[in-house]
């Protein structure tokens, strides 16, 4: 391989390199954005927002990566979930499903969305998609959480957050398609 065709190859990874850290520190930003709830240790943030956004904006395996990112942040001690913990005990405490399920829930929205001019109905039921996908690893840490009731953890860790996260979904459908075009304008 020659040395031209490398640095192309590397140019063309420099942005979305970026983009992909960009989302891993959005998700950081708006997980200190909560807005705790008396009734459930699980607080309202925007991070659904962000990992919406990133599986909408970046695609499905761009989105994941931010994701990843994020999380291996964490992993390495720094304190960027909504509770503020970082390093493993972050993965011990309620919300740890929730966390877990960013991966796949960015993956799953951008492979809902699918090409970069989707429709807004197509990536808003890619969204709705991700939210689930959250729901349910939430949902199955916190029953654990909560020695094993599942509607509790239903009661607790989704009923009250429904509303709100549709909304999400549906900002994020409306505000993808301008990302990607500064994304790809770069």
């Amino acid at each position: 391989m020659s040395s031209d065709v490398i640095a192309r190859s590397a140019a063309r990874r420099i942005p979305l390199v970026a983009s992909i850290l960009f989302f891993a520190a959005l998700t950081a930003l708006t997980a200190r954005i909560a807005i705790p709830l008396p009734f459930t240790p699980v607080p309202i943030t925007l991070q659904v927002l962000a990992v919406l956004l990133s599986g909408l904006v970046l695609g499905a395996r761009g989105g994941a990566a931010s994701q990843l990112a994020y999380l291996a942040a964490i992993l390495a001690g720094l304190p960027l979930s909504a509770s503020g913990m970082g390093g493993p005990a972050a993965f011990l405490g309620p919300t740890a499903g929730y966390l877990l399920a960013f991966v796949p829930a960015a993956f799953v929205v951008g492979l809902g969305a699918g090409e970069p001019r989707a429709s807004f109905l197509r990536q808003l039921a890619a969204s709705l998609a991700g939210v689930l996908v959250i729901y349910l690893g939430g949902t199955a840490w916190l029953s654990i959480w909560l020695g094993g009731n599942v509607a509790k953890a239903w009661q607790l860790g989704v009923a009250p957050f429904v509303v709100v996260d549709l909304a999400k979904g549906g900002v994020a459908a409306a505000v993808a398609r301008s990302g990607r075009a500064i994304l790809h304008s770069t």
